[in-house]
């Protein structure tokens, strides 16, 4: 037999498959344009973000959001299209700053959302979804359910005509456009306050299987360790993802980073409670040490607590998107 030495693969050609897997494990087919910092998040998403996680994007508590994927969609009408024109979301904040009080107004609005059911500049057909009595010495985001609504244009997308928002003024029932305003894009801090669309859904993705731990390492010749073992023992350790690193900190708003950790060290006999071990992993440990079979590896060191990554970045159409990853943070280390 011939036997040739393998050349290693060139450094570049590594990291760029590297970067390839990575892309699958955040579920991204195509980069993003780097949109960071000329272009403002809407704020209904960057709080969206802070209830859900940390500063690190670590899930505080599972079970908040609804599906584990929440796209948000901007009213994108053209220069002198009206804040109540086909487009705008479903969330709308209404700014204390824009309201005009006149002594003959009463002090609530009446705020209607409309699936229009035909296109145009004027359209006349609409389906009305929900109604809102609203004071007008508040301010912040009113929430309108619409699913019912955007489920109907998946199914079939040529009904989608978009949404019709209208605020009255609830004492002669008159539509009063200069009353409420909705905010519109004038200015950074304006723009991230834009009516939304705001979808939850659940991600094609396949669900990660529950972590099997493999035990194809080669066997080890066994070993108790003694009181001057310097053998270090199953632990966790700090592993930083660093977005900046790798080029993907131009779209991604939260986190600049996170700490997903790894687990290092032995798992040699006797194994103590603080290891984590499983019961299989201590008949495994023990057969290993008295050697009563030869292809009998010790247990692995691995992670069995494990905490979902929340990202919110900018998608290829320069959407705001909040997803959900499941299993990214290594919490606790044991042997199994």
């Amino acid at each position: 037999p011939l036997g040739l030495p393998l050349a290693p693969r060139p450094r570049d050609e590594v990291l760029a498959a590297a970067l390839l897997r990575l892309r699958e494990v955040f579920d991204i087919e195509e980069l993003p344009p780097d949109v960071l910092p000329r272009k403002k998040p809407p704020q209904f998403m960057v709080d969206l973000f802070n209830k859900v996680a940390d500063a690190n994007g670590i899930t505080r508590a599972p079970g908040l959001l609804e599906g584990d994927v929440v796209r948000s969609f901007e009213d994108r009408g053209g220069p002198g299209a009206r804040p109540r024109a086909a487009g705008a979301g479903p969330r709308a904040e209404l700014p204390a700053a824009e309201r005009r009080r006149r002594s003959d107004v009463k002090h609530f609005c009446k705020v209607n959302v409309y699936e229009l059911l035909e296109s145009g500049s004027k359209p006349q057909k609409r389906h009305l979804i929900a109604s809102r009595l609203l004071s007008l010495y508040t301010e912040g985001w009113e929430v309108f359910s619409v699913t019912q609504t955007v489920s109907k244009w998946v199914a079939n997308s040529s009904s989608n005509h978009g949404f019709l928002v209208t605020t009255t003024h609830v004492f002669n029932n008159r539509i009063e456009h200069n009353l409420v305003k909705f905010a519109k894009s004038q200015g950074t801090l304006q723009e991230s306050r834009n009516a939304l669309l705001v979808l939850f859904t659940n991600s094609n993705k396949r669900k990660s299987s529950s972590f099997v731990p493999s035990s194809t390492s080669k066997p080890r010749a066994a070993a108790v360790p003694s009181a001057k073992s310097q053998v270090t023992a199953c632990h966790r350790k700090e592993l930083y993802v660093d977005f900046r690193a790798i080029g993907w900190s131009g779209w991604i708003i939260y986190p600049s980073g996170y700490n997903a950790f790894y687990c290092r060290g032995s798992c040699l006999f006797p194994l103590g409670e603080n290891l984590n071990a499983t019961n299989h992993a201590t008949v495994q440990s023990i057969v290993h040490t008295l050697k009563l079979s030869e292809d009998v590896s010790t247990p692995c060191c691995v992670p069995d607590e494990l905490k979902s990554l929340n990202l919110l970045y900018f998608d290829d159409k320069e959407n705001v998107v909040l997803k959900n990853y499941k299993d990214m943070v290594a919490t606790r280390c044991g042997c199994h």
